[in-house]
């Protein structure tokens, strides 16, 4: 049976979450979700405006389209912070990944990461996108409905802790050697 993080346990490590590094983050995961449920965990990933993460369902599936019935390029990309995820994933073993295409150790806040900054990550370019990620039905069900609550707290909601959306400025590949750099407006 997974065991789910209580709230009591996600308050006390919020500090720790909150300490991830502002910039210059390591990556730790790249993912490729190549249809509903299946992820396919890479060494590199191929970033382009147009297809998004190249060989990901965004292209074909996802959940927010334009009026013209085109994918919604704000959601091509999805970032998730390592401390985030190490705190739900309760029973390793047994959980879920949640999907994101990068997990990284960084500060994913609204203060460090507002709408609109570009990220360096390898020799691709990112926009932050002022899609929110809530999380959805299947965050609750996978990883308990506890950190579902938590994340979409009033006062957690500036602090992005379900993590970042994002469009595709410049094509470009992304390694697990590679980090998340913050561009100067």
């Amino acid at each position: 049976m997974t065991q789910h993080a209580t709230i009591d346990f996600l308050n006390a490590r919020r500090d720790w979450v909150l300490a991830a590094p502002k910039d210059n983050a390591p990556i730790l995961t790249l993912c490729v979700r190549p249809d509903e449920g299946e992820r396919t965990f890479v060494s590199k990933i191929q970033l382009d405006p147009e297809q998004g993460v190249v060989g990901d369902r965004w292209i074909r599936k996802t959940w927010i389209y334009t009026d013209d019935g085109k994918p919604d390029p704000r959601i091509q990309v999805c970032l998730l912070g390592s401390r985030i995820l190490q705190l739900i994933r309760r029973d390793p073993d047994g959980m879920t990944y949640p999907g994101d295409n990068i997990i990284a150790d960084m500060d994913f806040s609204e203060e460090n990461l507002p709408v609109g900054i570009h990220l360096q990550i390898g020799t691709a370019i990112l926009e932050v996108s002022d899609v929110f990620n809530h999380a959805c039905s299947k965050w609750s069900e996978r990883h308990g409905n506890v950190s579902f609550k938590w994340i979409n707290l009033p006062e957690n909601k500036p602090k992005r802790f379900r993590g970042i959306l994002c469009q595709i400025i410049q094509a470009g590949e992304v390694t697990l050697t590679d980090s998340i750099r913050k561009l100067t407006p």
